[in-house]
């Protein structure tokens, strides 16, 4: 668990929502969870068990030197389920409550001494408890793709909701100095959905500090599988910015570029805080290096979604943050 043989500073590909058979309606054991990080791609995966840390100790001796195991637990309380990511080994979060008890915040506290992120977990579910009833204040982050364990489609009416409700909020987070990322995790639970989907984050090292800065940051975006490669910036002048990061603009053009691999006839689309601003086609071979002008006068940010020809997701990113602080 500490620090993993990795590519010195670059992207990371890993799976923030994992559970082993530990967990209620899971199927995996430890070796079997790793066997799949690595056979799907992986740099790192987060263990979320239910409400238990009774698994941190089984993950090192697995893990080796090429995979990064971050310990965590998903928090499943009454009215609303949140991910507890890098907390200590050992560490257990309290479960037991809901919005009326007025205890989300000192459980938030608590991560956050040990410095870990929390992550608000596909706040759409639809089953008992799995509606986030919190606001996302105190969390680092939103969970807006979540895999389909309980569903056959990797992309669905829960995420689209999901998705929304964070772009709806991410205008006003710029503004105030304050946004929350997007992350997406398989919330594996059974055979064959490890990766689907997962983030792919910038960091210093493969290191439990360095990702988790990386997902804090915003320097990430969300696969839905290792097929997907996308790289997202913008520039003006001689200044660049990528994902997660602000572009000082002034008045100058600004000129956006997105490369994309992996979605075949996809349909790549530009999003400000105007709503979706541009639409290209990618070509049948699903590559595409593709423009976009515009200026900060029309736009606080941009961020990017990728989708197949049916509608379903195919990657989507955090934005890059045009103009001023």
């Amino acid at each position: 668990m500490g620090i993993r043989r990795g590519r010195g500073h670059g992207w990371y590909r890993g799976d923030c929502h994992v559970h082993s058979a530990r967990s209620h309606g899971a199927e995996l054991t430890p070796e079997q969870v790793v066997a799949g990080a690595r056979a799907v791609g992986l740099d790192f995966i987060a263990v979320t068990e239910h409400n238990t840390s009774d698994t941190h100790a089984a993950w090192g001796p697995l893990a080796g030197d090429d995979l990064l195991v971050i310990p965590g637990q998903e928090v499943t309380t009454r009215t609303g389920h949140w991910l507890a990511l890098g907390i200590a080994p050992g560490q257990v979060v309290d479960w037991r409550y809901g919005v009326r008890d007025g205890m989300i915040d000192r459980q938030l506290e608590q991560v956050h001494r040990a410095g870990g992120l929390c992550v608000a977990a596909h706040p759409h579910a639809p089953y008992p408890s799995g509606v986030f009833a919190y606001p996302f204040d105190g969390f680092d982050a939103v969970e807006v793709w979540n895999g389909r364990w309980r569903s056959e489609l990797p992309w669905n009416a829960d995420n689209e909701a999901a998705l929304a409700e964070w772009g709806r909020g991410l205008a006003a987070g710029i503004h105030g100095g304050r946004w929350r990322p997007a992350l997406g995790c398989s919330d594996t639970h059974l055979a064959g959905q490890l990766g689907l989907p997962h983030t792919v984050v910038l960091a210093e090292e493969l290191s439990t500090a360095a990702v988790l800065a990386g997902i804090r940051a915003g320097r990430s975006w969300i696969a839905g599988s290792a097929a997907v490669e996308l790289s997202l910036t913008a520039a003006t002048g001689d200044a660049g910015a990528g994902i997660g990061q602000r572009l000082e603009t002034g008045d100058e053009p600004i000129v956006v570029r997105v490369d994309v691999r992996g979605v075949p006839s996809g349909v790549v689309t530009f999003h400000t805080d105007r709503g979706t601003v541009h639409r290209v086609r990618l070509p049948d071979g699903g590559s595409g290096a593709l423009r976009w002008r515009t200026d900060a006068a029309d736009g606080m940010f941009v961020r990017v979604e990728v989708r197949h020809p049916d509608g379903q997701m195919a990657a989507l990113t955090n934005p890059v943050v045009l103009g001023g602080p």
